[in-house]
Formats: C-alpha cells, sequence, structure tokens
C-alpha cells in the first residue's frame, strides 16, 4: 500500500502547487491514498468549502486539521459532509471527528490527528489521549494507523514517536511549515518532526515576510496575509506499508515551481 502525507497547505500558491503536480506524482507514483492537512488552505486560515472541493478534486482523499480548524465558520456543517478531521484531544463536544477510518486495497486504515500543548489551545493530554485511542484501535483489529501530530515543540513529536512506533504505521509532524532533516523507518513506523508546508517558500512560513519582519523590529503585529506572488514549493512523504501495517520504505518528494524534484529517502533502523 503506498500512501502520500502532504503537510500545511497554504493559501492560494499551495492549492496551485497542488493543482499542478498532485495528479501526476500519484499517477506516476501508483498512490493508493492522498492525506494532506487543511488548516492553512484558505487564505492561511482555516478552509472553506470551495477550497474543500478544489483540493479534493486535485486527487487527495482526506485531510487533517489543526489549531487553526475553526477558523471559517463553514467547517462546523463541513465535517458533516466531508472527509475532513480536526484534533482529536480537543473537547468531545467540540463539532467533528479525531480520526476516520477507510478501506484502501481491503484493509481498514484509520488516519489520527492530534495536537501538541506547547503553545496551542487549551485541549486534553495529546498522549494519553492518543495512547489510549491506538490501544482501542489494535484491539478492533486495526494495524494500519497514521498520525498527523500537529504540534509546535520538537521534544512533543520525539516523546510520540518513541510512545507510539511500536503500534502505528506513521507519525508525521505539521503545523511549523519548516521541513525537517529526519525522516527515518524506525522499527517499522514512519517518522518525520515536520513535513514542511506546501505554498511560498520565499516568505516566512509562507505568509508575507514584511509582516512579521514589521514585528520583530517594532512589537507591533499585524494580520498575517498570503502574498499574491511568490516562489512556491511541494513537499511530501511518499510511504509503503505492508500487510500488517509496517512501513517498509519511505522518501521525502520536494517539487518547486521551476519543475526541480529533490529526493530523500529515509533512514531505516531499529531502536
Amino acid at each position: 500500500m503506498k500512501i502520500a502525507f502532504i503537510g500545511d497547505i497554504v493559501g492560494r500558491p499551495g492549492r496551485q502547487m497542488i493543482r499542478e503536480y498532485l495528479r501526476e506524482i500519484r499517477k506516476t507514483y501508483n498512490i493508493d491514498l492522498v492525506i494532506a492537512n487543511y488548516e492553512n488552505v484558505s487564505h492561511g486560515f482555516g478552509i472553506t468549502k470551495k477550497n474543500a472541493d478544489e483540493l479534493f478534486s486535485y486527487g487527495i482523499d482526506i485531510m487533517t486539521g489543526g489549531n487553526h480548524s475553526w477558523d471559517k465558520k463553514e467547517i462546523f456543517k463541513m465535517f458533516e459532509d466531508y472527509p475532513l478531521i480536526r484534533p482529536i484531544n480537543y473537547p468531545d463536544k467540540s463539532a467533528g471527528n479525531g480520526l476516520i477510518e477507510l478501506n484502501v486495497l481491503d484493509k481498514r486504515v484509520v488516519i489520527i490527528n492530534v495536537m501538541g500543548n506547547y503553545t496551542m489551545p487549551i485541549s486534553d493530554n495529546p498522549f494519553t489521549k492518543i495512547d489510549s485511542v491506538v490501544d482501542n484501535l489494535i484491539e478492533s483489529g486495526i494495524e494500519h494507523i497514521i498520525i498527523d501530530f500537529h504540534a509546535e515543540a520538537t521534544s512533543e513529536k520525539y516523546v510520540m514517536l518513541h510512545l507510539l512506533k511500536d503500534r502505528v504505521s506513521a507519525i508525521f509532524g505539521t503545523h511549523t511549515h519548516i521541513g525537517t532533516d529526519d525522516l527515518m523507518v524506525v522499527d517499522g513506523c514512519c517518522y518525520v518532526t515536520d513535513v514542511g508546508l506546501t505554498g511560498c517558500r520565499d516568505q516566512v512560513i509562507g505568509m508575507d515576510k514584511r509582516i512579521p519582519m514589521e514585528k520583530f523590529l517594532t512589537g507591533i503585529g499585524s494580520h498575517l496575509d498570503i502574498p499574491k506572488r511568490c516562489k512556491k514549493i511541494f513537499q511530501l512523504i511518499l510511504f509503503e506499508l505492508d500487510n500488517n501495517g509496517r512501513t517498509i520504505k519511505a522518501e521525502k518528494i520536494k517539487i518547486y515551481d521551476n519543475n526541480k524534484v529533490y529526493k530523500t529517502n529515509a533512514i531505516v533502523e531499529q531502536y
């Protein structure tokens, strides 16, 4: 089973890169499932129905969220109609679900979205929550489990790796927008601290660089914006699972808007 995971898609530049490249990537690599993070899709904050329809039409199958899941209020109704999930450690009464189960090649595949604690909105403890949820999934016979851990702190993400590596198929960090150079397959679990954004690569975390520069110089902030023109990047992790839900191999693919492609193979090792 071949699966692609795309990190934070940031605004129109990110959507443009998905439109330009995803269909061909899916065809070239015979990808069975495409997962992406939606929380910055619509002008950097949340997702609209229009943009959800757009991205699903390009070949994305299911999308995960984060601390900006709720920024566009139409998301409340969209949870009922679209394969969208939000962090599972939000209160139980929050709209939407924190996981979704799909049938892929006659296998039960579960994707879970969980959010870290550091600098994030108040939510349940991500570690105790996910520990219990994963155990329940395994007891029900599910072996193919993929996690989007939407968190700021690298330490939180590495703790999640050591907590779950023997029980889940993959853990992908999102939220910081900056791709990290630590893609690995550890004891059959694919892991990277942050996949990195798809969107503007010559700005600041995909946003117009002038606004954060002004804040750091003056201490006065303003609303972050997406530039109309920028240099763009598409980043995804492509990984393959065996019949038992263990990762066999993985690679990161980066595509620049000048059509240059860079690939990095994951380190495979045992801990």
